[in-house]
């Protein structure tokens, strides 16, 4: 969808007290990542992880479909009518895009506006292992960027893509659903294909991506056994390929393709990852304590030879401590990474605890550094020792 306003997306505006022009004004003077429109709720905006209400009317069910018809295209409104839900994206002038989820509740339209920044940031100011760099220019494998969502996994993607877009001469091909970052043509090719509107799904774009000569596939969310599939034979015959999933770890992202397939192809799985596995980038997502808006967290995974052997033998359990041991190589655990930003002064001691994969071992460690643990002073046994242990993401 190419408007040059929200207002202006599907012409003619139904009346509504509450214009989206307006709304969306304020979304991107105040730097919120989040618009919320539900009926018997003031439009409310996410700033910095926290909601504040807007100082406006309380939404009654005429004002949320008004605000939807004014920038729904008519396939996503079908969608909303048949399936309960629908998302898309659209430019809000030059000022921002969007990414919009609609759907129903209690019989009511409600929206969720994400605000996507115009700005590709480069990969050196989002805070990304130095590594990476290099190995984005490798000629094929899979490179999977995981975390929960709201995480920022698809700021990390476009600036990889851009990366390679302004420094290589490559055809890129993504498959987003939807589109959040449009990339323009540099030095490479770059073809952005959305889902349910240039292609039926994931997995036939990707294999039709196949004969269109690709050097690069970007695969919005590995979210079936056949996309994943489709992925993973990609990266095999020849082409770089960046896919996302919604775990939290590298050994859990390695568990969770595995156990996407039938136990009688697992072993052969196994194989195929650990020749064409390239890494694994888990991320979150924190607020920064001066105010300076937020940082990201990383857990690392380079696969060397000494990790493709324990893919292959079934001994991801040891992926942990084999991260711990390979620095050289630009690894690193989300947990090592939470303390070095606490140690800087950047992220609080609260939100160090809550992100991260073993609370127990973190809260030793502050123990130990004579700090204080605030609102968390918990003891061994009030702790989610879950936290600790190494079980697969579920």
């Amino acid at each position: 969808m190419s408007s040059t306003s929200a207002s202006e997306s599907t012409g003619k505006r139904p009346p509504s007290t509450i214009h989206i022009d307006r709304l969306l004004d304020t979304v991107v003077k105040q730097d919120a990542s989040d618009l919320h429109l539900t009926v018997n709720k003031k439009p409310t905006l996410r700033i910095r992880g926290r909601l504040v209400e807007l100082n406006t009317k309380v939404l009654e069910p005429a004002d949320t479909v008004a605000l939807m018809k004014s920038i729904t295209p008519e396939r996503s409104q079908n969608e909303l009518q048949e399936e309960g839900g629908s998302d898309f994206g659209f430019a809000y002038g030059d000022a921002a895009r969007f990414r919009v989820s609609v759907f129903k509740q209690k019989g009511n339209v409600a929206l969720v506006l994400r605000q996507i920044p115009n700005e590709l940031l480069p990969l050196g100011v989002i805070g990304l292992p130095t590594i990476v760099k290099d190995l984005i220019r490798r000629p094929q494998g899979l490179f999977l960027v995981t975390g929960p969502t709201g995480s920022g996994k698809t700021t990390t993607l476009a600036a990889m893509i851009n990366d390679i877009n302004i420094t290589l001469d490559r055809h890129i091909i993504t498959v987003e659903d939807p589109i959040e970052y449009y990339q323009t043509h540099n030095k490479s090719i770059i073809n952005q294909r959305e889902v349910g509107n240039d292609c039926p799904s994931f997995a036939e774009a990707l294999r039709r991506a196949l004969r269109q000569d690709p050097d690069v596939i970007l695969v919005g969310e590995l979210r079936d056994l056949e996309t994943i599939e489709a992925a993973i034979r990609a990266a095999e015959t020849g082409h770089l390929v960046f896919g996302t999933l919604h775990t939290n770890s590298a050994g859990g992202t390695i568990n969770r393709v595995i156990d996407a397939f039938p136990s009688s192809q697992q072993s052969q799985v196994r194989v195929q990852l650990a020749t064409s596995l390239m890494a694994v980038l888990c991320q979150q997502l924190l607020k920064r304590i001066d105010k300076k808006g937020m940082v990201a967290a990383y857990e690392f995974l380079v696969v060397t030879p000494a990790i493709s052997n324990l893919i292959r033998e079934n001994k991801t359990f040891r992926i942990d401590s084999a991260i711990q041991t390979g620095k050289k190589f630009g690894m690193q655990l989300l947990d090592d990474h939470l303390w070095g930003l606490y140690e800087k002064g950047w992220i609080s001691i609260e939100d160090m605890i809550d992100k991260c994969r073993n609370q127990p071992s973190v809260i030793e460690k502050i123990k130990r550094a004579g700090q204080s643990i605030g609102r968390a002073e918990l003891d061994e046994e009030d702790v989610d020792t879950s936290k600790g242990n190494d079980k697969k993401d579920a």
